[in-house]
């Protein structure tokens, strides 16, 4: 699956009318506009939380993947997965909320 991601110049903070904002070609879930990367901290968080997203398809993680890896390419992240099912698809630790 090829990438979808592609720069843009907003970095930084962002608030939710800034994300609103966003094209959906900085999302690594742009369908559902999900872990917006427009900076290596973005980047690295969009790695984090990529099991906590719900309510996607394993397709949907595969391409969301493939913008993790080719916005890290671009900003200088290292990613050490290989592949998308390394990062999972339930959240690894429990939220103390629920």
């Amino acid at each position: 699956m090829k990438s979808t991601w592609k720069p843009h110049e907003k970095h930084g903070g962002l608030t939710d009318k800034d994300k609103r904002e966003l094209p959906e070609s900085v999302f690594a879930f742009p369908g559902r506009r999900k872990e917006p990367m427009t900076d290596a901290g973005h980047v690295r968080n969009a790695l984090a939380r990529f099991d906590q997203v719900q309510g996607v398809s394993d397709k949907d993680r595969e391409l969301a993947f493939q913008n993790i890896l080719a916005a890290a390419a671009h900003y200088g992240v290292d990613v050490a997965e290989t592949d998308w099912h390394q990062l999972g698809r339930l959240p690894h630790t429990p939220n103390p909320a629920h």
